[in-house]
């Protein structure tokens, strides 16, 4: 199984930025790709951005050009950096490993954005 902790949300105003990280253990050598997720209140949980094993990236439309998905295989990390955030970006912001059939979630980091 992997475990998988979030940290680096908080409250910051439209147009700044953040940077959430999410550290990794347990049987990292089995994952395939590692992405972000959120989900606002009232909303379904969205995929952010993803990155697979090989590095190729996905990212939602709405945060193209705003976000960017990385990774630090030697520190068993994933990182979001967040650029231009808006007040629709606020929800909790989940890190998710994708290790064959089994995917494992983090607890989840708020980020607020005030207009």
């Amino acid at each position: 199984q992997v475990q998988l902790v979030e940290s680096g949300g908080g409250l910051v105003q439209a147009g700044g930025s953040l940077r959430l990280s999410c550290a990794a253990s347990g049987s990292i050598f089995t994952i395939n790709a590692m992405g972000w997720y959120r989900q606002a209140p009232g909303k379904q949980r969205e995929l952010v951005a993803a990155i697979t094993s090989s590095g190729s990236t996905i990212y939602a439309d709405s945060v193209k050009g705003r976000f960017t998905i990385s990774s630090d295989n030697a520190k068993n990390t994933l990182d979001l950096q967040m650029n231009s955030l808006k007040p629709e970006d606020t929800a909790v912001y989940y890190c998710n490993a994708a290790a064959g059939p089994f995917s494992s979630w983090g607890q989840g980091t708020q980020v607020t954005v005030s207009s």
